[in-house]
């Protein structure tokens, strides 16, 4: 009998499709200006660092719950920030190891299989989609509620959305919200980049505005990779429904899934200290308002990107010709086909490069035609 093999079900990982993209930017004189991934680049705040090292005599096994203190200071983050119940308690709080992993096993911890059906955004992060195919699970990606078909065991939203920028309205999450309240799916909300919103308002799926009190069925799914420049700490946590919680708790003891306790302790100090958050919120609209207007001078168009790290712009030709068109500028970006179903017309720019390197790029794309 042959082994059956899981990777052979999975696409081509997007990144290694653009090596010959990267190659040529590489090559230019003044070397690469990488926009396409999320990565930060500015340093993890002291505070941050102090603590892990603070912490770092951890002889024990820690909790895959996390420490108490760890899951009070997520609940008042949520509550303080974000507008959630204040009726919660701890039973609502899992830290996760980085966020990735979350998106990726959460479709398998919760049970799902070949007949059930993840919904998704039609741009996306892949991540969604590869967790479906990890189980064999049906994957409908669709702009909004009234495009769902059947009935949905998850639906994954993201707001502000990887890679667009895209920013649910108050009213978009209420239907999202009501959609699985109809159907009894689980309402996964990733909301990874909603510490920065440079037009409107982002708004929890736990914000009371949006579920009345009520989060039976909904999970806010949050990272400190972002935020806080924690994205080497692989930490983040779910807070909502605490059945799904504890269910997820329960899979998560049998597997192993343990946060450390020196990144248990960085992530409370993390979440306590808003300044930093701030300060890195300042140097990302800078960025923006370097790249942006130097990509409409160029001939882009950005649509969305009211949040996020990402501008999400098109030149009105295949993404494909526009990755090679900044290619030979030296800036490398990600083709708009990594998130959406076949082509498209867009690219993911990313605001994840020092003010050095986003001038750079500025300057390149006054050389574009």
């Amino acid at each position: 009998m042959s082994r059956r093999t899981v990777s052979a079900s999975l696409p081509t990982f997007p990144w290694d499709t653009i090596a010959d993209a990267k190659a040529k930017a590489q090559s230019h004189p003044d070397g690469i200006v990488d926009l396409s991934v999320g990565t930060p680049v500015d340093l993890t705040p002291q505070v941050v660092t102090e603590a892990l090292a603070a912490a770092s005599d951890a002889h024990g096994y820690p909790q895959v719950w996390g420490t108490p203190a760890l899951r009070a200071g997520i609940l008042d983050h949520m509550t303080q920030v974000w507008g959630a119940p204040t009726h919660l308690d701890q039973t609502s709080v899992l830290p996760v190891i980085g966020t990735k992993e979350l998106v990726a096993s959460l479709p398998s911890q919760l049970g799902l299989g070949p007949d059930s059906t993840v919904v998704i955004p039609a741009c996306a992060y892949p991540t969604y989609r590869v967790g479906a195919q990890l189980v064999g699970a049906t994957v409908q990606a669709v702009d909004g509620p009234d495009e769902v078909e059947g009935v949905p065991d998850l639906i994954w939203i993201n707001s502000p959305a990887n890679p667009s920028g895209r920013i649910l309205d108050l009213d978009q999450m209420r239907a999202w919200v009501q959609l699985a309240r109809d159907t009894g799916a689980v309402l996964a909300s990733d909301e990874c980049y909603g510490e920065f919103v440079w037009e409107g308002e982002c708004v929890s799926v736990l914000d009371e505005r949006v579920n009345g009190g009520d989060v039976t069925g909904l999970l806010a799914c949050l990272s400190m990779s972002k935020r806080s420049n924690m994205a080497g700490y692989r930490a983040g946590f779910l807070v909502g429904d605490a059945d799904l919680t504890s269910e997820l708790l329960t899979v998560r003891k049998h597997c192993g899934l343990m946060v450390p306790v020196p990144v248990a302790e960085a992530m409370r100090v993390a979440l306590a200290d808003r300044s930093h958050v701030l300060e890195q919120a300042k140097r990302y609209r800078v960025r923006r308002d370097v790249l942006k207007p130097a990509l409409e001078r160029a001939g882009f168009r950005i649509d969305h990107s009211e949040g996020s790290l990402y501008l999400w712009a098109t030149h009105d030709e295949d993404c494909r010709v526009t990755l090679d068109r900044l290619a030979d500028l030296g800036i490398l970006c990600s083709p708009g086909d990594f998130y959406v179903d076949g082509g498209s017309d867009h690219v993911r720019i990313g605001l994840t490069a020092t003010d050095e390197r986003i001038n750079a790029a500025a300057q390149r794309l006054s050389e574009c035609h």
